[in-house]
């Protein structure tokens, strides 16, 4: 087969400068002279029989055809270097650092990072985590794991999964609420309220059918802080479902009631867009992270 490509290296210019928005600072990064990077982009200019950007005095903007095109030219580059580095390794220190929530941190990837681990033994992961991860500054990571609506300026961003929240309680709690004669005397039971979700719990019991005054006293910063507090007797919690998935296993929660509530927020995979090109290692983590998180479409 015979392939009608430009030149890898114009190819390499253009992803650089439209990354950078300058054809100075791509040229540092491929270790070029600024003259260089102009000319081998205006061959590709030249070869496409388009122009690419649109050159201001301190900066340049990509066309509407530059814009266009840029997506699969990264495409190609991400799949030519996360094959090579799995075929092959790479050259030097083989690290990636990964920033996440504590609660989907401890509760989710722990459990599951065995897998990815045992795949490329040659990777070493650097794990951390943080309640407010928008107060870390991002050069410190390769990959972002988020918790919102998706809509992170200046990042890649990719849906992990979506997660339904149910309510869990120990065995104990549970079986008092099944000796309710009303769902109402649920307001005699504490629910424990996680910071940043609020109208959570009123829309779960409207969702029951019932409108009562809830005790929310209880008030915790994470999902890994409210199912233990819900594992130790002293009310509900209402978290996602995967959170709970390893409490329910074992027996230290229940689910009193098969209700799930969908959520508008999600879990987002990020990766900086203004930063260099992602470290192939980091790419074998995200399609990784987004196969297990989702055996359905396996």
């Amino acid at each position: 087969m015979s392939y009608h490509l430009p030149p890898l290296t114009w190819l390499r210019a253009f992803e650089a400068a439209a990354r950078a928005g300058s054809f100075t600072t791509a040229a540092e990064e491929l270790s070029l002279t600024s003259a260089a990077v102009s000319h081998q982009i205006r061959s590709l200019e030249s070869y496409l029989g388009y122009p690419l950007f649109e050159r201001l005095p301190r900066s340049v903007k990509l066309t509407s055809m530059g814009r266009a095109y840029l997506p699969a030219v990264r495409r190609a580059f991400d799949e030519l270097s996360r094959t090579t580095f799995g075929l092959f390794g790479g050259q030097g220190e083989r690290t990636i650092t990964i920033r996440s929530t504590a609660s989907y941190s401890v509760l989710w990837l722990a459990p599951h990072l065995k897998s990815f681990l045992q795949a490329h033994p040659e990777i070493d992961v650097r794990l951390h985590t943080a309640i407010w991860v928008e107060a870390l500054n991002p050069d410190e990571t390769d990959i972002d794991i988020r918790f919102g609506d998706g809509r992170w300026p200046g990042y890649q961003v990719e849906l992990i999964s979506n997660d339904n929240s149910v309510v869990v309680c120990s065995p104990q709690v549970a079986a008092q609420i099944a000796a309710l004669t009303s769902l109402e005397q649920l307001q005699d039971f504490k629910c424990i309220h996680i910071m940043g979700r609020e109208g959570r719990w009123e829309e779960y019991v409207s969702k029951l059918g019932v409108e009562i005054p809830l005790d929310l006293g209880i008030k915790v910063d994470t999902s890994l802080n409210a199912l233990e507090l819900a594992a130790s007797g002293i009310g509900l919690a209402l978290v996602q479902k995967s959170f709970a998935a390893a409490y329910l296993k074992d027996g230290r929660l229940v689910r009193p009631f098969d209700l799930e509530l969908p959520s508008d927020e999600s879990h987002y995979l990020l990766l900086p867009k203004g930063a260099k090109s992602s470290k192939p290692e980091a790419l074998l983590f995200r399609d990784w992270l987004l196969a297990e998180a989702n055996p359905e479409r396996n």
